[in-house]
Protein backbone atom coordinates (compact mmCIF):
# COMPACT_ATOMS: atom_id res chain seq x y z
CA UNK A 1 0.00 0.00 0.00
CA UNK A 2 1.18 3.54 -0.81
CA UNK A 3 -1.80 5.58 0.62
CA UNK A 4 -1.75 6.71 3.89
CA UNK A 5 -5.02 9.57 3.69
CA UNK A 6 -8.06 9.52 1.40
CA UNK A 7 -7.17 11.59 -1.75
CA UNK A 8 -9.91 13.25 -3.93
CA UNK A 9 -9.12 15.81 -7.01
CA UNK A 10 -7.93 18.98 -6.63
CA UNK A 11 -10.66 20.79 -9.01
CA UNK A 12 -13.52 19.70 -11.13
CA UNK A 13 -12.80 18.12 -14.57
CA UNK A 14 -15.62 18.06 -17.69
CA UNK A 15 -15.93 15.62 -20.55
CA UNK A 16 -18.34 14.21 -23.33
CA UNK A 17 -18.46 11.93 -25.86
CA UNK A 18 -20.95 8.88 -27.05
CA UNK A 19 -21.81 5.96 -25.02
CA UNK A 20 -20.83 2.64 -26.33
CA UNK A 21 -23.54 0.90 -26.18
CA UNK A 22 -25.77 3.81 -26.33
CA UNK A 23 -24.65 5.87 -28.75
CA UNK A 24 -25.98 8.79 -26.60
CA UNK A 25 -23.89 11.85 -26.79
CA UNK A 26 -23.36 12.89 -22.37
CA UNK A 27 -21.62 15.10 -20.65
CA UNK A 28 -19.72 14.88 -17.43
CA UNK A 29 -18.30 16.69 -14.83
CA UNK A 30 -16.42 14.85 -12.02
CA UNK A 31 -15.75 17.14 -8.90
CA UNK A 32 -14.01 16.78 -5.60
CA UNK A 33 -15.58 15.77 -2.65
CA UNK A 34 -15.07 15.31 1.07
CA UNK A 35 -13.82 12.82 2.98
CA UNK A 36 -15.92 8.94 3.23
CA UNK A 37 -18.35 10.24 0.73
CA UNK A 38 -17.20 7.32 -2.20
CA UNK A 39 -17.97 7.88 -5.64
CA UNK A 40 -21.34 9.24 -5.59
CA UNK A 41 -22.78 9.30 -9.56
CA UNK A 42 -25.70 12.39 -10.24
CA UNK A 43 -27.68 12.17 -13.23
CA UNK A 44 -28.42 15.72 -14.02
CA UNK A 45 -31.53 15.23 -16.05
CA UNK A 46 -33.24 12.87 -14.09
CA UNK A 47 -32.41 13.82 -10.95
CA UNK A 48 -30.94 10.38 -9.82
CA UNK A 49 -28.15 10.09 -7.56
CA UNK A 50 -26.39 6.70 -6.38
CA UNK A 51 -22.90 5.90 -4.77
CA UNK A 52 -20.98 3.25 -6.68
CA UNK A 53 -20.99 0.42 -4.57
CA UNK A 54 -22.52 -3.23 -4.62
CA UNK A 55 -26.05 -2.76 -3.80
CA UNK A 56 -26.19 -0.20 -7.06
CA UNK A 57 -25.40 -3.15 -9.69
CA UNK A 58 -28.49 -3.56 -11.35
CA UNK A 59 -26.48 -5.72 -14.57
CA UNK A 60 -22.92 -6.46 -15.68
CA UNK A 61 -23.01 -8.15 -18.57
CA UNK A 62 -21.35 -6.17 -21.19
CA UNK A 63 -20.75 -3.23 -18.80
CA UNK A 64 -21.21 -2.26 -15.64
CA UNK A 65 -24.59 -0.80 -14.64
CA UNK A 66 -25.87 1.09 -11.35
CA UNK A 67 -29.46 2.09 -10.30
CA UNK A 68 -31.40 3.92 -7.83
CA UNK A 69 -34.33 3.36 -6.55
CA UNK A 70 -36.04 4.77 -9.51
CA UNK A 71 -34.29 2.56 -11.31
CA UNK A 72 -31.17 2.47 -14.14
CA UNK A 73 -29.45 5.93 -13.45
CA UNK A 74 -25.80 5.13 -15.55
CA UNK A 75 -24.05 2.29 -17.32
CA UNK A 76 -20.45 1.66 -18.29
CA UNK A 77 -18.75 3.32 -15.13
CA UNK A 78 -15.86 0.73 -15.61
CA UNK A 79 -13.64 2.96 -17.19
CA UNK A 80 -14.17 5.58 -14.56
CA UNK A 81 -14.14 3.45 -11.81
CA UNK A 82 -11.08 2.19 -12.74
CA UNK A 83 -9.47 5.35 -13.10
CA UNK A 84 -10.25 6.35 -9.45
CA UNK A 85 -8.82 3.09 -8.20
CA UNK A 86 -5.73 3.31 -10.14
CA UNK A 87 -5.08 6.39 -9.19
CA UNK A 88 -5.56 6.20 -5.75
CA UNK A 89 -8.68 8.43 -5.69
CA UNK A 90 -11.55 7.62 -3.03
CA UNK A 91 -14.06 10.10 -3.37
CA UNK A 92 -15.59 12.54 -5.90
CA UNK A 93 -18.83 13.40 -7.25
CA UNK A 94 -19.45 13.05 -10.93
CA UNK A 95 -22.48 14.61 -12.62
CA UNK A 96 -23.83 13.56 -16.24
CA UNK A 97 -27.01 14.46 -18.41
CA UNK A 98 -27.19 11.04 -19.94
CA UNK A 99 -27.35 7.30 -19.15
CA UNK A 100 -23.90 6.03 -20.35
CA UNK A 101 -20.31 7.34 -19.28
CA UNK A 102 -18.65 8.33 -21.95
CA UNK A 103 -16.08 5.74 -23.65
CA UNK A 104 -13.79 8.28 -24.99
CA UNK A 105 -11.29 6.44 -26.61
CA UNK A 106 -11.76 2.97 -25.67
CA UNK A 107 -9.71 3.17 -22.49
CA UNK A 108 -8.85 4.94 -19.11
CA UNK A 109 -6.37 7.26 -20.51
CA UNK A 110 -8.42 10.33 -20.86
CA UNK A 111 -9.35 10.19 -17.55
CA UNK A 112 -6.43 9.55 -16.34
CA UNK A 113 -5.06 12.77 -18.23
CA UNK A 114 -7.57 15.23 -17.18
CA UNK A 115 -7.47 13.85 -13.56
CA UNK A 116 -4.07 14.62 -13.46
CA UNK A 117 -3.91 17.69 -15.00
CA UNK A 118 -6.27 19.21 -12.54
CA UNK A 119 -4.01 17.18 -9.76
CA UNK A 120 -5.16 15.19 -6.47
CA UNK A 121 -5.30 16.46 -2.99
CA UNK A 122 -5.17 14.70 0.23
CA UNK A 123 -8.17 14.50 2.50
CA UNK A 124 -7.45 14.66 6.37
CA UNK A 125 -8.96 10.89 6.97
CA UNK A 126 -7.31 7.96 6.92
CA UNK A 127 -7.57 5.86 4.41
CA UNK A 128 -9.85 2.30 4.49
CA UNK A 129 -9.42 -0.87 2.85
CA UNK A 130 -10.92 -4.07 2.39
CA UNK A 131 -8.71 -7.09 3.37
CA UNK A 132 -9.25 -10.76 1.85
CA UNK A 133 -8.73 -12.93 4.77
CA UNK A 134 -9.75 -15.85 2.76
CA UNK A 135 -10.02 -17.48 -0.78
CA UNK A 136 -13.21 -17.02 -2.62
CA UNK A 137 -13.84 -18.30 -6.03
CA UNK A 138 -16.25 -18.61 -8.63
CA UNK A 139 -16.60 -20.43 -11.48
CA UNK A 140 -18.85 -20.56 -14.75
CA UNK A 141 -17.46 -23.37 -17.04
CA UNK A 142 -13.94 -23.08 -18.25
CA UNK A 143 -13.82 -19.47 -16.65
CA UNK A 144 -13.23 -18.37 -13.13
CA UNK A 145 -12.19 -15.88 -10.75
CA UNK A 146 -10.92 -15.70 -7.43
CA UNK A 147 -9.83 -13.10 -5.15
CA UNK A 148 -6.71 -14.51 -2.15
CA UNK A 149 -4.89 -12.68 0.95
CA UNK A 150 -2.20 -10.98 0.02
CA UNK A 151 -0.91 -7.95 2.00
CA UNK A 152 1.09 -5.70 -0.24
CA UNK A 153 -2.20 -3.56 -1.71
CA UNK A 154 -4.51 -5.06 -4.89
CA UNK A 155 -2.42 -7.96 -7.13
CA UNK A 156 -4.14 -8.36 -10.86
CA UNK A 157 -3.73 -11.52 -12.77
CA UNK A 158 -5.69 -11.84 -15.68
CA UNK A 159 -5.25 -14.60 -18.45
CA UNK A 160 -7.45 -14.71 -21.54
CA UNK A 161 -7.73 -17.07 -24.07
CA UNK A 162 -9.00 -16.18 -27.54
CA UNK A 163 -9.85 -18.41 -30.55
CA UNK A 164 -8.66 -15.55 -32.78
CA UNK A 165 -4.73 -15.35 -34.58
CA UNK A 166 -4.80 -11.85 -32.99
CA UNK A 167 -5.12 -12.84 -29.45
CA UNK A 168 -4.98 -16.23 -28.22
CA UNK A 169 -3.94 -16.69 -24.73
CA UNK A 170 -2.77 -14.04 -23.30
CA UNK A 171 -1.77 -12.68 -19.65
CA UNK A 172 -1.37 -10.00 -16.87
CA UNK A 173 0.06 -9.54 -14.07
CA UNK A 174 1.07 -6.97 -11.67
CA UNK A 175 0.43 -5.13 -8.68
CA UNK A 176 -1.27 -2.10 -8.82
CA UNK A 177 0.24 1.22 -8.27
CA UNK A 178 -0.83 4.62 -10.04
CA UNK A 179 2.50 4.57 -12.02
CA UNK A 180 1.81 0.77 -12.78
CA UNK A 181 -1.98 1.95 -14.03
CA UNK A 182 -1.23 4.70 -15.87
CA UNK A 183 1.77 3.39 -17.68
CA UNK A 184 0.81 -0.20 -18.58
CA UNK A 185 -3.14 -0.60 -18.31
CA UNK A 186 -4.51 3.24 -18.85
CA UNK A 187 -3.90 3.15 -22.40
CA UNK A 188 -5.24 -0.52 -22.96
CA UNK A 189 -8.80 0.04 -25.55
CA UNK A 190 -11.50 -2.08 -25.68
CA UNK A 191 -12.04 -4.73 -28.38
CA UNK A 192 -14.83 -6.19 -30.19
CA UNK A 193 -15.19 -8.69 -33.32
CA UNK A 194 -17.23 -7.90 -36.67
CA UNK A 195 -18.93 -11.18 -36.38
CA UNK A 196 -20.78 -10.25 -33.12
CA UNK A 197 -22.00 -6.72 -34.46
CA UNK A 198 -25.38 -7.62 -35.72
CA UNK A 199 -26.11 -9.63 -32.74
CA UNK A 200 -25.31 -6.83 -30.48
CA UNK A 201 -26.88 -4.25 -32.57
CA UNK A 202 -29.94 -6.35 -32.30
CA UNK A 203 -29.92 -6.42 -28.32
CA UNK A 204 -29.34 -2.88 -28.02
CA UNK A 205 -25.58 -2.93 -27.65
CA UNK A 206 -22.07 -1.30 -29.48
CA UNK A 207 -24.55 1.52 -30.78
CA UNK A 208 -21.85 3.75 -30.57
CA UNK A 209 -19.03 1.66 -31.31
CA UNK A 210 -16.52 2.89 -34.11
CA UNK A 211 -12.91 2.19 -34.73
CA UNK A 212 -12.27 5.39 -32.94
CA UNK A 213 -13.25 3.91 -29.69
CA UNK A 214 -12.46 -0.21 -30.26
CA UNK A 215 -10.52 -2.17 -31.37
CA UNK A 216 -12.22 -4.11 -34.28
CA UNK A 217 -11.36 -7.19 -35.24
CA UNK A 218 -12.61 -9.55 -38.32
CA UNK A 219 -11.75 -13.07 -39.25
CA UNK A 220 -7.64 -11.61 -40.57
CA UNK A 221 -7.10 -9.30 -37.68
CA UNK A 222 -7.33 -5.89 -36.60
CA UNK A 223 -8.87 -3.77 -38.53
CA UNK A 224 -7.75 -0.28 -36.92
CA UNK A 225 -4.97 1.34 -39.38
CA UNK A 226 -3.22 2.61 -36.28
CA UNK A 227 -3.04 -1.39 -34.65
CA UNK A 228 -2.40 -1.78 -31.20
CA UNK A 229 -0.69 0.43 -28.20
CA UNK A 230 0.81 -3.14 -26.81
CA UNK A 231 1.17 -6.24 -28.42
CA UNK A 232 -0.91 -7.53 -25.56
CA UNK A 233 -3.17 -4.66 -25.19
CA UNK A 234 -6.42 -7.46 -24.98
CA UNK A 235 -5.38 -8.87 -22.12
CA UNK A 236 -4.45 -5.24 -20.72
CA UNK A 237 -7.43 -4.23 -21.21
CA UNK A 238 -9.40 -7.02 -19.35
CA UNK A 239 -7.30 -6.06 -16.73
CA UNK A 240 -7.99 -2.71 -16.91
CA UNK A 241 -11.86 -3.67 -16.71
CA UNK A 242 -10.79 -5.92 -13.70
CA UNK A 243 -9.38 -2.73 -11.87
CA UNK A 244 -12.89 -0.99 -12.40
CA UNK A 245 -15.28 -3.72 -11.47
CA UNK A 246 -13.95 -4.65 -8.06
CA UNK A 247 -13.62 -0.82 -7.21
CA UNK A 248 -17.29 -1.96 -7.46
CA UNK A 249 -16.62 -2.75 -3.19
CA UNK A 250 -16.45 0.37 -2.46
CA UNK A 251 -13.17 0.38 -0.51
CA UNK A 252 -10.20 -0.24 -2.03
CA UNK A 253 -9.16 -4.42 -1.82
CA UNK A 254 -5.82 -5.34 -0.28
CA UNK A 255 -5.62 -9.37 -2.23
CA UNK A 256 -4.66 -10.95 -4.98
CA UNK A 257 -7.34 -11.31 -8.10
CA UNK A 258 -6.73 -14.31 -10.56
CA UNK A 259 -9.32 -14.75 -13.37
CA UNK A 260 -9.45 -16.98 -16.50
CA UNK A 261 -11.66 -15.88 -19.45
CA UNK A 262 -13.13 -13.48 -17.51
CA UNK A 263 -15.56 -10.49 -17.75
CA UNK A 264 -17.75 -7.84 -15.87
CA UNK A 265 -19.87 -10.45 -14.75
CA UNK A 266 -17.55 -12.52 -13.45
CA UNK A 267 -15.60 -10.07 -11.48
CA UNK A 268 -18.59 -8.58 -10.18
CA UNK A 269 -19.60 -12.18 -8.87
CA UNK A 270 -16.45 -12.32 -7.12
CA UNK A 271 -16.98 -9.49 -4.94
CA UNK A 272 -20.47 -10.24 -4.18
CA UNK A 273 -19.12 -13.45 -3.10
CA UNK A 274 -16.53 -11.96 -0.77
CA UNK A 275 -18.81 -9.17 0.43
CA UNK A 276 -21.55 -12.17 1.31
CA UNK A 277 -19.56 -13.89 3.95
CA UNK A 278 -18.11 -11.88 6.54
CA UNK A 279 -15.95 -13.98 7.58
CA UNK A 280 -13.96 -13.75 3.99
CA UNK A 281 -12.41 -10.06 5.11
CA UNK A 282 -11.82 -7.21 7.12
CA UNK A 283 -11.46 -3.54 7.24
CA UNK A 284 -8.34 -2.06 7.88
CA UNK A 285 -6.88 1.61 8.24
CA UNK A 286 -3.86 3.17 7.31
CA UNK A 287 -2.20 4.76 10.47
CA UNK A 288 -1.14 8.47 9.76
CA UNK A 289 1.55 9.65 11.29
CA UNK A 290 1.54 12.47 13.71
CA UNK A 291 2.90 15.02 11.04
CA UNK A 292 1.96 14.88 7.49
CA UNK A 293 4.14 12.55 5.58
CA UNK A 294 6.14 13.24 2.42
CA UNK A 295 4.81 12.56 -0.32
CA UNK A 296 5.34 8.86 -1.52
CA UNK A 297 5.94 7.47 2.15
CA UNK A 298 4.51 4.26 2.87
CA UNK A 299 1.45 3.55 5.44
CA UNK A 300 0.98 0.68 7.27
CA UNK A 301 -2.02 -0.95 7.89
CA UNK A 302 -3.85 -2.28 11.31
CA UNK A 303 -6.76 -3.47 11.62
CA UNK A 304 -8.82 -1.56 13.54
CA UNK A 305 -12.88 -0.86 14.00
CA UNK A 306 -14.72 0.79 10.71
CA UNK A 307 -17.81 0.46 8.64
CA UNK A 308 -18.17 -2.22 6.29
CA UNK A 309 -18.69 -0.92 2.89
CA UNK A 310 -22.09 -1.39 1.54
CA UNK A 311 -23.71 -4.53 2.95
Amino acid sequence: MNAVRQKTLADSVTLSGVGVHSGALSQLSVSPAPSDTGIVFHRSDSKQSVRAGRSAVRGSDLATVLRDKNGPAVSTVEHLMASFAGLGIDNAHVEIDGPEVPILDGSADVFVSAFENVGLVETDRARRYLKVLKPIRIENGQSFGELLPYDAGLRIEVEIDFDHAAIGRQRYAATLSPDVFRRELAPARTFGFVADVERLWQAGYALGASLENTICLDGNGVLNETGLRFADEFVRHKALDAVGDLAIAGLPLMGRYRSYRGGHKLNFAVVDALLSDRSAYEIVEARVPARRPLHGLAGVAVATPAYAPDL
